[in-house]
């Protein structure tokens, strides 16, 4: 009986797989025909647009992160402090990760761009939001020697078909050179969203959810490794990740986002 189930098993995982594929494929052909028929829509104002789906109007409204900002946690300043001038966030609680540089802040024209990849199959928007983050993280990409997306759960990723954070890594690859390994670090651990809880909701939530496997641990072993993600909130997740990646004896651990909260003073 057992022989039997065997072969089974074996036939059942390559078929669910390629259901799965096939499935993504066909679902881009259908985006890539209605392209056609239809003209393309800013994400942000549905106003029709040429390009990677955000208008002038609304590209203009995103808010860049430019210097001066926090040196560790890129954090912008609303004037120049001086040179190695940390924040009150990098002072009162250093995070795992050395260094988090993100691209633009996360206002209403960047939440929608966010939504619109994570849940809306938006693929077409990772160029232009992984080239901006290539820009903003230079410095990290400088020394980095790989790019770790932050995985899902298999049945997170089961549901939504691909990883946001994983698409975003493959166009900053592009531009940087620097190679993704999005092998190295896995989610052990199906965690709740983290929308609608608090800080210390947020990295209990996380707690013990990521580890780099035993097999994986020489590939990270002294490497510098830049973490991807889509938004950084409280840091709880990016938190997590590194702190895994630390045990695993990477030498540092930085993070490169596409957009970040900023609290107003």
């Amino acid at each position: 009986m057992d022989a039997d189930a065997a072969p089974s098993r074996s036939i059942t995982v390559p078929l669910r797989a390629a259901w799965t594929v096939g499935r993504h494929v066909l679902m881009r052909v259908a985006r890539l025909a209605l392209d056609v028929a239809l003209p393309t829509l800013c994400v942000s104002c549905r106003e029709p647009v040429d390009g990677e789906g955000v208008c002038a109007g609304c590209w203009a409204k995103l808010s860049f992160i430019e210097r001066p900002y926090c040196p560790r946690l890129g954090i912008p300043f609303v004037y120049d402090p001086g040179p190695d001038m940390l924040s009150m966030e990098a002072i009162a609680s250093p995070p795992a990760y050395q260094r988090a540089r993100a691209a633009v802040r996360y206002d209403d024209v960047a939440r929608t761009l966010v939504h619109a990849l994570k849940y809306q199959d938006r693929t077409d928007l990772a160029p232009a939001m992984g080239r901006w983050m290539a820009r903003a993280g230079s410095e990290l990409l400088a020394g980095a020697d790989m790019l770790v997306p932050v995985p899902l759960h298999w049945q997170r990723a089961w549901r939504r078909r691909y990883n946001q954070s994983g698409a975003l890594a493959r166009i900053i690859e592009r531009h940087s050179a620097v190679k993704v390994r999005g092998e190295v670090l896995r989610r052990v651990r199906a965690t709740e969203q983290q929308i609608g809880l608090s800080r210390a909701q947020r990295a209990t939530n996380v707690q013990g959810a990521f580890q780099v496997s035993p097999d994986r641990q020489a590939k990270v072993q002294g490497r510098r490794i830049v973490l991807v993600d889509d938004v950084l909130t409280s840091g709880a997740t990016l938190d997590a990740c590194a702190r895994a990646l630390l045990r695993a004896k990477a030498a540092q651990v930085d993070v490169l986002v596409f957009a970040r909260v900023v609290e107003t003073r």
